[in-house]
């Protein structure tokens, strides 16, 4: 299968996402169930994969618009979005090429600012498309330090990209949100796995981020 503009196409890595997203770890579940909670109006969420987060969206949240350019993971989403507790619409294609007038009240980026080209201008887009006042809630991969951040560039110079759906494991995540114009009001690390496992992807930030009404 061809994709076309603003979508794309990694079929092993989608094979491989498709069946650990349906074997994810009750970290990682607990993990999207906090970058959630709370949540009220109309949210976009970037990079929805096989739809995960959709049974975790609290009933505050009147309508969520999710993008997600992978061409073999869209049907699972949406398949997904059929069974959610809120309205979810799915459209398969980047944030980068999505054109929604209507500015949201959050955005939800989990597992995808590592994988996306440009992160700096993705995360530029999104503050426009938030209202002043509006939220970013972020799950993502994170530059460690040590030891670990020296496998993460090894690893991101090498094969991991390749494997992973473009991820880049030693991003400056938060660094490039506040960047981009947003202030950072909660912020915390998580750990999946042991922090001795010679993973390039163990280590988590969690966080909500605002966009400032001046």
């Amino acid at each position: 299968m061809t994709a076309s503009q603003g979508q794309l196409s990694h079929p092993l890595f989608a094979r491989l996402w498709t069946v650990m997203s349906a074997h994810e770890t009750e970290d990682l579940t607990r993990m999207r169930q906090a970058n959630l909670a709370g949540l009220t109006g109309r949210v976009l969420e970037v990079g929805a994969g096989t739809g995960t987060n959709f049974a975790h969206y609290p009933d505050t949240v009147t309508q969520v618009v999710a993008v997600e350019p992978e061409v073999h993971l869209v049907d699972h989403a949406k398949a997904a979005a059929a069974a959610a507790p809120v309205p979810v619409t799915v459209h398969g294609q980047a944030v980068e090429t999505l054109a929604d007038p209507e500015p949201f009240d959050a955005v939800v980026c989990s597992l995808v600012l590592c994988t996306v080209a440009e992160p700096d201008g993705v995360l530029a887009q999104l503050f426009s498309q938030l209202r002043p006042g509006g939220e970013l809630r972020y799950l993502e991969h994170i530059a460690s330090e040590g030891w670990r951040g020296r496998l993460q560039r090894f690893a991101d110079a090498t094969v991991w990209p390749r494997i992973s759906g473009n991820c880049h494991s030693h991003r400056h995540t938060e660094q490039s949100i506040r960047a981009a114009g947003f202030t950072i009001e909660t912020a915390r690390r998580e750990w999946t796995l042991p922090s001795w496992v010679p993973l390039p992807v163990a280590e988590f930030a969690l966080g909500r981020a605002v966009r400032p009404t001046t």
